[in-house]
């Protein structure tokens, strides 16, 4: 079955259910979240009866709550020393979030070393996540993103993923995000997603993805740039993303959108669905 959706809000008032009326107005069946502003530590007290609220709306309306996504706020680092208090507890209350509202899965950018170099790097995400499931004792999985590899970011590559992974003592609660754009930015051919495919599963297994980030990229292969693109307008194609979208090595992982608004007014997730759903591309853009 294709589980497919994109970002969506949450705020303090409607929580939740803002959540699932704007993927219901995309013809989504499952979805991404901030539980908060990404930029910052604001947080609303998580109210139960809007969350009640949300999944009675969600079975009604065929979205798929065990497919629902939540991103970790982009302030968290681990890589770097300076951080790590800091993100370390914040990282565990998104996780408490994350159970009081029911959510299986946080993505979580691992982080970048500013710095300090990558073996360091690595070794501080590796003890930060620790330290985080020591603190957090639910059953939120941490999926670990792969990243362009821009600046110092680290999870630029499979290897640097199964060397965190390997690292951390309670890795079932580990899992990993594949970002199309950040693959193809990162030196990963999707023209050749099978091999790419083959590459994960000798390093890593591919039962640990859990979520895929469907999204074009406005740059060319291997330039470490990470700048996404809408589906079927950048360099890696509608194609190719169909390729992604439809492969059967990943049939039961949600598809997530996280595609630029038209004009940064618009979003473009109800026609974007509309194609992958279709599996034809339309220029509703230019029109």
């Amino acid at each position: 079955m294709l589980y497919i959706g994109s970002h969506v809000s949450f705020d303090k008032n409607e929580q939740l259910v803002k959540s699932v009326k704007e993927a219901i107005s995309y013809n989504a069946n499952t979805f991404m979240f901030y539980t908060g502003a990404p930029q910052n530590t604001n947080r609303c007290n998580i109210l139960d009866e809007k969350t009640l609220e949300a999944l009675t709306l969600m079975k009604e309306n065929g979205i798929y709550f065990d497919k629902v996504i939540v991103h970790a706020p982009y302030i968290i680092n681990l890589a770097n020393r300076n951080n790590m208090e800091f993100s370390v507890n914040f990282l565990t209350t998104e996780l408490e979030r994350c159970s009081q509202l029911g959510v299986k899965y946080l993505v979580l950018h691992p982080g970048s070393h500013v710095g300090v170099g990558v073996d360091e790097g690595l070794n501080n995400i590796i003890d930060g996540l620790n330290q985080v499931f020591t603190n957090d004792k639910g059953n939120c999985m941490i999926l670990l993103e792969t990243m362009a590899g821009k600046g110092t970011e680290l999870g630029r590559n499979f290897d640097e993923l199964k060397r965190i992974i390997d690292g951390v003592k309670d890795n079932n609660r580990l899992g990993v995000c594949l970002d199309t754009c950040h693959l193809n930015d990162g030196g990963y051919d999707i023209n050749k997603f099978d091999d790419v495919l083959d590459e994960f599963d000798k390093i890593i297994g591919l039962n640990k993805i859990k979520c895929v980030h469907v999204n074009d990229s406005k740059n060319l292969f291997n330039t470490h740039k990470d700048r996404h693109e809408n589906i079927g307008y950048g360099t890696i194609g509608f194609d190719n993303l169909l390729n992604v979208i439809y492969n059967k090595r990943l049939e039961d992982i949600p598809k997530i959108l996280e595609t630029p608004y038209i004009n940064k007014i618009k979003a473009p997730y109800k026609e974007e669905i509309e194609m992958i759903r279709d599996k034809k591309f339309r220029d509703f853009i230019n029109l």
